[in-house]
């Protein structure tokens, strides 16, 4: 999709008037279409991705060029796999009544955000693993990308579409360093209005979430206290410890870095899950990770000494 760069006055480094736009949707026909829409806008410059690797290049490419964008639009599924009821629900060829081909069972709604189309039938993709959706989430989720997009270009502002209102996910969204959340119901007016509304650095939520989202991130944050606290009663030892285990370290790699015996190092593991008042290691991570303790990085290698040259005879 072409991209129109236009004219506009100087504010703090950066060109304000026009807003540059990237939606980022795995589902073409929607990204495409939303696009469509927000390009008719007379200040909107607009770009569509269909993945969170080409996302990361436009950005990276529009910083290049210098046109940076403002604001990302991104599917809070991203990448998620469909659920497997998805298929199961699809019947077969030779059932289908007569005159039914082509009829989906709710048409787009007259106005807002472009109704996610059906795709076309494609090639049955490999099955996902049974039962563990929430496992896919946590890797490719437009949450993930949020927090990356977030550190890598901060002051590109980013909003999530999501198709209903989660409490949980939009806290979540927050922590990640998301300025919004809209449902794709909306209009394409709210969703302009938060478009602009982000831009100068307001955070817009739906207000059916604000008391749920209000909620999760005051438990969040009270999670966050108690688990300092116990952190804070382990030792400098047994701190190290636990950064070890947050690095994934087992007890042999944990003696071999902190240069202790295997038995010492299992006391110490002991001692931080009695502090920490847990019954497994993954628990005591958990507990880490909530007070923001980082993984236990490798030391750095030491150089080679250097050994000085000496003159062989009749030198000089």
């Amino acid at each position: 999709m072409r991209h129109r760069w236009g004219s506009g006055h100087e504010q703090g480094g950066r060109t304000m008037g026009r807003t540059r736009v990237l939606v980022v949707d795995g589902h073409r026909i929607f990204a495409e279409a939303l696009a469509t829409a927000l390009a008719a806008e007379p200040d909107v410059d607009v770009g569509a991705a269909g993945s969170a690797a080409a996302a990361e290049r436009a950005l990276e490419r529009a910083v290049a060029e210098h046109r940076p964008y403002d604001v990302v639009l991104v599917d809070v599924d991203l990448g998620a796999a469909p659920p497997p009821r998805a298929q199961a629900a699809l019947p077969a060829p030779r059932r289908t009544p007569p005159g039914s081909a082509g009829r989906s069972a709710a048409g787009p709604p007259a106005t807002g955000v472009p109704a996610q189309a059906a795709a076309p039938p494609a090639a049955a993709p490999t099955a996902p693993s049974a039962g563990r959706p929430e496992e896919a989430r946590s890797l490719t989720d437009g949450i993930a990308l949020v927090a990356r997009i977030r550190r890598a270009h901060p002051d590109v502002r980013a909003v999530l579409l999501a198709a209903a209102d989660d409490p949980q996910r939009a806290a979540r969204a927050l922590q990640a360093g998301a300025n919004g959340w809209v449902a794709r119901e909306s209009s394409l007016g709210a969703l302009m209005t938060v478009v602009r509304g982000v831009r100068r650095d307001e955070t817009h939520l739906p207000p059916a979430l604000l008391t749920g989202v209000v909620r999760e991130l005051t438990s969040a944050r009270r999670d966050r206290s108690e688990s300092e606290r116990l952190v804070a009663a382990l030792t400098p030892r047994e701190e190290e410890v636990l950064r070890c285990m947050v690095a994934g370290l087992g007890r042999q790699a944990v003696a071999e870095r902190l240069f202790l015996s295997p038995h010492t190092v299992r006391t110490h593991m002991q001692n931080v899950l009695g502090k920490l008042g847990v019954h497994s290691t993954l628990a005591a991570v958990a507990v880490a990770r909530r007070a923001g303790i980082a993984p236990s990085e490798p030391p750095a290698p030491v150089p080679p000494p250097t050994v000085a040259s000496t003159a062989g005879p009749g030198a000089g």
